[in-house]
């Protein structure tokens, strides 16, 4: 309680020493703001980045997967002998498995008809291979020939060709010199790998792949029996299995397509070094406009320390000011890239939003900057006689 009326009586000294110039607080409040926006964008891309490159391997209604030791990730897996999944059925605790065939290809956009890169997924209609209602409703309907499911949030303009469709239109394209037509919706999103995605049966995408035999798949999806564990079936299959594939629980291949974008792909890496970057760009904001101001008031400081202050005391003071610019700066910072996200992922179909833990994350990455800023500022202040001070 004494504490706390001490407090209540104590001249907010960093507070009347920013306000006085209020230029300079200007200056530095629209400098954090900068950084912060900065830091928020390449957060946003980065988190976009793993999100959208992870969708289609956590779409997956699978327990177990087998895939080549060459894979990459999930838009550029490597083929195996689809054999290996026949001799999985031998091992204990697998109830079925099913083929999944993948590749990017190029098809015409029905509406604009410029060519563009999305990835089509082909599987055995027979049995359900993804956790989206959408496409689980129109497993009948690919079954005939030519018929593709298409993601109504594919990146490029598709309106009005979704719109015909919704409105019973038939609404049919080109794939590599191949007339295909869409038999239904479905929302999966694109990513930073493809614009968007088909699927479609398995027959249908062999005959879109000609040089691809039905023999080399992309995928293997595993379902157990009831009570089995996955770890331990996972396990006792890359025993029994040759080793040229890899089993993998679902959980782990999630895991190792993000891992790949974290630490293999170039993308990953850049956004990370932006948003260092911005932080340390904000570093040096803070700690010039802290440092000019230590400079403009070193004779008031040197009162303080002849009166009897200690160096914590005036380090208080100047940490004081860092907090009240973390904060202040911090609310424009926030404000901006809201706005600047819903503009980014309209404009690039990735899902681009904020969220409670960034605004966490860049608050507390924000009062660290301001606070290393304030304790570089101090430095000369700390070693400082007040004799040497006048």
């Amino acid at each position: 309680m004494n504490l706390l009326k001490s407090f209540q009586r104590r001249t907010p000294l960093g507070w009347l020493q920013l306000r006085h110039d209020r230029g300079r607080l200007m200056v530095a409040l629209a400098g954090i703001a900068f950084a912060d926006v900065l830091m928020f964008m390449q957060l946003g891309f980065q988190n976009a980045l793993y999100d959208s490159n992870t969708r289609l391997s956590r779409s997956l209604q699978t327990d177990l997967v087998i895939v080549s030791p060459q894979m990459r990730n999930m838009q550029f897996l490597s083929t195996f002998s689809r054999r290996r999944l026949y001799q999985a059925l031998d091992v204990s605790g697998v109830k079925s498995t099913s083929a999944l065939y993948s590749n990017l290809i190029t098809w015409k956009n029905p509406q604009t008809r410029q060519e563009r890169q999305v990835q089509a997924i082909g599987f055995d209609p027979n049995q359900i291979a993804f956790n989206l209602p959408e496409v689980n409703q129109h497993l009948e309907v690919i079954k005939l020939p030519d018929r593709v499911l298409f993601d109504r949030t594919t990146r490029g303009q598709y309106a009005q060709a979704i719109a015909a469709f919704e409105q019973g239109k038939s609404v049919t394209t080109e794939v590599e010199r191949h007339t295909i037509t869409i038999a239904g919706l479905f929302t999966l999103g694109s990513s930073f790998a493809a614009d968007g995605t088909l699927m479609t049966s398995d027959q249908t995408f062999l005959r879109l792949f000609p040089r691809r035999e039905a023999a080399s798949v992309s995928l293997g999806l595993v379902k157990l029996q009831p009570g089995a564990d996955p770890r331990q079936v996972a396990a006792a299959l890359q025993r029994y299995l040759p080793t040229d594939v890899k089993v993998l629980t679902h959980t782990e291949l999630v895991k190792l397509e993000e891992d790949f974008w974290k630490s293999q792909s170039p993308i990953g890496f850049i956004f990370g070094l932006g948003t260092t970057m911005a932080f340390f760009v904000g570093v040096v904001i803070v700690y010039q406009v802290l440092s000019t101001d230590v400079n403009a008031h070193l004779k008031e400081y040197a009162t303080f320390k002849a009166m009897g202050y200690n160096n914590g005391y005036l380090l208080g003071v100047v940490f004081e000011e860092a907090v009240i610019l973390a904060v202040l700066g911090f609310i424009p910072g926030v404000g901006l890239p809201v706005v600047l996200y819903q503009l980014a992922a309209k404009a690039t179909a990735l899902p681009i939003f904020m969220t409670l833990s960034r605004v966490v994350l860049v608050l507390t990455l924000t009062l660290v900057m301001c606070m290393m800023s304030g304790a570089i500022a101090t430095r000369k202040l700390q070693s400082a006689d007040p004799a040497d001070m006048f």
